[in-house]
């Protein structure tokens, strides 16, 4: 019995926090750099660099993760746990050991005068899972500080959190691996009818889809399950397939054994019990609806008939020499041109940047992910009441190996990605990718009667991808040479689909009973600006329309329009969505430094694509307390300890009380030159149509935001690059010059062989058990396919 497709599987094993979804370890191996060229004279070596301090925010080492799980499965702890690879529903055990990020208050000191000291105190985020109770919770927990020794303490993790318990929440559905009693139930109560209706049953193919979060109703705890067709290829189709026929179960309680079908939904009638629903498929003239079956039009293979040319080689980009920017693999740090900048792998929200520098001062202390919402909508229960929390399953267990030449440049360095979860560490080879990349357009140009300038747009490229569920998220972190920043985001693969009966108001028919079913994708990153110091402010500059009279209009009045400049002052204004007509701009800037012309400098933030949105469902019903940073485009928050993240993956477990209500965040305080923190949202408007048949493809489900300079800099610093040139007409249209400014240009043969990947050599994740610790233990290694835990 199939019981758990693709993103319920994640979610399943992630909600009962056994271990995660395919997790993997350690550390990063060196960077790989492909070696382009021939003989050596275009080599792409890779050059090092000396991080010039520690990297504070890097994971748990190897010693510290192992010594942490020892003293938590000490007696000293008073934990009680269970080891993770004996552990069932009804034991104690860790879900996770992780760094706990150090506040930013104690690092101030630290990032401004290093030498080489060790940075503030490190301690670990434990979370642990008490399933040994007839109410099961979730509770975290510090540890340090690290190294253990006789003062390392454990005390509940309280500070971060502002629900009623912080740091511990309920887990309505601890038992949610047991559901095969309730599924053999399901399936023998309707064999009979699934047969009539598609030729197979629950336990010879059929599988059930669940709501997410479950449903708490009445002190009832409620989950609503959507029959599903199974694959018939080796895709994986099965988001596709869904039949049109729903069971709603009472799973209240611990007792699997008193878990029971409560009611039936098929074709816009509810049943009440299951005997009704039986009676009323076996009455005559009941329609029965044809099902949804996949075929070659859901394979992501080619068809179709060919396109011109097409079979010849594609351009393709080439590095020309030494590679351009340096990185220290130990630290994890990475230095471009003007730019530089820390990184860290976080088990739920994957790659984050730390102390990103431009010319030396520091630009953002923390840049990255907070949260992947995805909300659904439809006319029946399981799209009504599906609303994921991406970080749950993780964006650390979800990054993939990343595919040389086709997710990233064949001259990309990689460099493995390492994150905790449950008792082991886990490594994803090739997790990351680093390159330069020609984008194609100029970043400036001019021609005049006398000369032409162009000058060639590189930019710098940090790209990890994760694969949740059905869903391929494609995150890159972009830096150019006028200073500014891009954070960009892309989805891809199957779309989580809706049967089509009723359901013309939620979507699109897309296929013989298939419907788009309405989404939203919201994806809520932090960005900590530190702009020439700590204490900033946010401008607002609006184009409004105005009519005016002018000493020298004489009296006649024009239509034009002025810049209304104005501060944010308080968070009791700083939930915002953009102005119509992209008419407001808004910039983090610095009050106390102006610039020589008595501008404010700073940066601004600003759309790069028009795909940047919102929560469309006002008050959630699935969610209503716990994704309070999705309902407007952006915010800005002042900078506190106690509030360093918008989000938790335990939300979704009761999102009437969640850990970490966003919406608390706002009380009252100034942001007038203060320490400004702001929260964006990136996503799409999803309503699929044929063309996301038989993946949403990457070019158009797009959302970026732009970080870049306004008035912050003397005049366009991408005038420093060699990388341009300026072409002096002579006499009756002659070339009288060329100045290329000293730029270097490749004069040696390209061995294109050596561009070509030897796609053989694609690998999964490694993993490494840590507790019981044993050295000696054989790593063992997960490809493509998932495996089965030794």
């Amino acid at each position: 019995m199939n019981l758990n497709p693709l993103r319920l599987l994640a979610y399943s094993s992630a909600i009962a926090l056994g271990t995660s979804y395919l997790a993997p370890p350690p550390y990063f191996a060196g960077p790989i750099a492909r070696q382009v060229g021939s003989n050596g004279q275009c080599s792409a070596e890779q050059p090092k660099s000396a991080a010039p301090h520690k990297n504070i925010w890097k994971g748990l080492t190897k010693n510290e993760t192992v010594s942490v799980l020892q003293y938590l499965h000490s007696n000293s702890s008073g934990l009680n746990l269970t080891a993770a690879e004996s552990a069932g529903s009804w034991d104690n055990r860790i879900a996770l050991v992780e760094l706990l990020q150090p506040n930013k208050t104690d690092t101030i000191s630290f990032l401004a005068n290093a030498n080489g000291t060790n940075g503030p105190p490190r301690y670990a985020r434990a979370t642990i899972l008490f399933g040994a109770t007839a109410d099961p919770y979730v509770q975290d927990y510090m540890v340090g500080p690290l190294p253990v020794t006789s003062s390392t303490k454990i005390q509940p993790l309280t500070f971060l959190y502002n629900n009623k318990s912080p740091g511990k929440i309920m887990v309505a559905n601890a038992d949610g691996d047991s559901t095969t009693v309730l599924f053999d139930s399901i399936g023998s109560s309707i064999d009979e009818i699934t047969r009539k209706f598609w030729n197979a049953t629950l336990a010879d193919g059929l599988s059930l889809w669940q709501i997410n979060p479950v449903w708490r109703e009445d002190d009832k705890t409620i989950c609503w399950y959507g029959f599903m067709n199974s694959p018939t290829s080796n895709f994986d189709t099965q988001t596709l397939l869904p039949l049109g026929l729903y069971v709603r179960a009472d799973i209240t309680g611990r007792d699997t054994s008193k878990w029971k079908t409560t009611g039936w939904y098929y074709n816009g009638k509810f049943y009440e019990t299951t005997e009704d629903f039986r009676k009323s498929a076996s009455a005559p003239g009941f329609e029965i609806l044809k099902a949804n079956i996949d075929g070659p039009w859901a394979g992501t293979d080619k068809r179709g008939e060919p396109l011109p040319f097409d079979e010849l080689p594609p351009p393709m980009p080439v590095s020309q020499g030494p590679k351009r920017f340096s990185i220290d693999a130990n630290e994890q740090y990475v230095s471009w041109m003007d730019f530089s900048f820390y990184f860290s792998v976080s088990r739920n929200t994957g790659v984050r940047l730390f102390h990103i520098k431009y010319k030396g001062k520091k630009i953002l202390y923390e840049l990255g992910l907070e949260e992947a919402l995805t909300h659904y909508a439809g006319n029946d229960p399981v799209q009504s009441g599906t609303a994921y929390f991406d970080s749950l399953p993780g964006f650390g267990p979800g990054m993939v190996s990343l595919v040389d030449g086709y997710d990233c440049p064949y001259y990309s360095t990689y460099m493995d990605a390492t994150y905790p979860d449950g008792e082991s560490i886990y490594t994803q080879t090739k997790g990351i990718c680093l390159f330069e990349m020609d984008m194609g357009y100029p970043i400036q140009r001019h021609s005049a009667g006398r000369y032409a300038s162009v000058t060639k747009n590189i930019a710098f490229t940090l790209r990890s991808i994760s694969t949740i569920g059905n869903y391929d998220f494609l995150t890159s972190y972009n830096f150019f040479l006028d200073g500014s920043m891009e954070v960009s985001v892309r989805a891809s693969g199957y779309i989580q689909s809706a049967f089509y009966a009723k359901n013309e108001e939620y979507g699109f028919k897309i296929h013989d009973q298939l419907s788009g079913s309405i989404h939203d994708h919201i994806l809520t990153f932090k960005a900590d600006f530190d702009i020439l110091g700590e204490k900033n402010s946010l401008q607002k500059v609006e184009f409004v329309p105005k009519t005016e009279e002018y000493s020298w209009s004489k009296g006649k009045p024009r239509n034009t329009m002025k810049a209304s400049k104005s501060f944010i002052t308080n968070e009791a204004d700083s939930k915002i969505n953009w102005a119509p007509n992209s008419a407001a701009l808004y910039s983090i800037v610095n009050k106390d430094a102006k610039n020589k012309f008595g501008e404010f400098p700073g940066y601004r933030i600003t759309p790069s694509t028009g795909s940047v949105t919102y929560l469309t469902i006002q008050n959630s019903s699935n969610i209503p307390n716990a994704a309070n940073f999705a309902d407007h485009a952006f915010y800005v928050t002042k900078q506190k300890d106690t509030e360093a993240q918008a989000a938790h993956p335990y939300n979704e477990m009761d999102p009437y009380d969640p850990l970490i209500d966003f919406g608390k965040f706002f009380d009252g305080d100034s942001l007038d030159q203060e320490d400004l923190v702001v929260w964006f949202n990136l996503g799409m408007h999803h309503i699929p149509h044929t063309g996301d048949l038989p993946n949403t493809v990457f070019s158009t489900a797009h959302s970026a935001m732009t970080i870049e300079p306004m008035n912050y800099l003397d005049g366009d610093p991408s005038r420093a690059t060699t990388q341009q040139v300026r072409i002096d007409y002579g006499d009756n249209d002659t070339i009288k010059n060329v100045e290329t400014f000293g730029a270097r240009h490749a004069n040696c043969s390209i061995d294109l062989s050596h561009n070509l990947p030897d796609l053989y050599n694609y690998r999964g994740r490694l993993a490494v058990r840590k507790y019981p610790y044993d050295p000696s233990r054989q790593e063992f290694r997960r490809g493509t396919e998932r495996a089965e835990r030794n």
